[in-house]
């Protein structure tokens, strides 16, 4: 049998059973915050910028207006954030953090450090960070 055709040879499977078990590990650890990963990674976003447009947050967590709508919408009706529309240009619809998403962070905060004991060694970790950020500017640039 061709090797390369073997499913334990597939870097798209191991980066996709790697996501699924890294998301299974924040699972608990979001519980408490009453939010989704995807929503944590919303939120981390937006702890990092005061004020964003869905446009943006879509670009910078490489999702589309379909998928981050709905939960925004969900977000805003737990009263994590606020969408207003843009008094420059009402196409945009800026997204704000509410004083309860504000103090989710603090909450949050030792949530990396915690993914990283779980995970295992450091410097590894830190390692494929590089690794991947170096991959996904390349096909990202590749997709554009």
């Amino acid at each position: 049998m061709d090797q390369t055709l073997l499913l334990q040879n597939q870097i798209c499977f191991k980066l996709y059973a790697c996501t699924r078990e890294m998301t299974k590990l924040y699972a608990p650890l979001l519980q408490p915050l009453g939010v989704t990963y995807s929503q944590y990674l919303v939120l981390l976003v937006l702890w990092e910028h005061e004020k964003l447009s869905v446009k943006s947050i879509g670009e910078k967590l490489f999702l589309d207006s379909g998928t981050l709508t709905p939960m925004l919408k969900r977000m805003e009706e737990k009263g994590l954030i606020s969408r207003v529309r843009s008094e420059k240009d009402e196409r945009i619809v800026e997204i704000m953090l509410t004083n309860n998403g504000q103090q989710l962070k603090h909450q949050a905060c030792d949530i990396p450090e915690r993914i990283v004991q779980e995970a295992g060694e450091h410097e590894a970790l830190a390692s494929l960070l590089k690794e991947l950020q170096i991959v996904l500017t390349k096909v990202n640039m590749e997709n554009a």
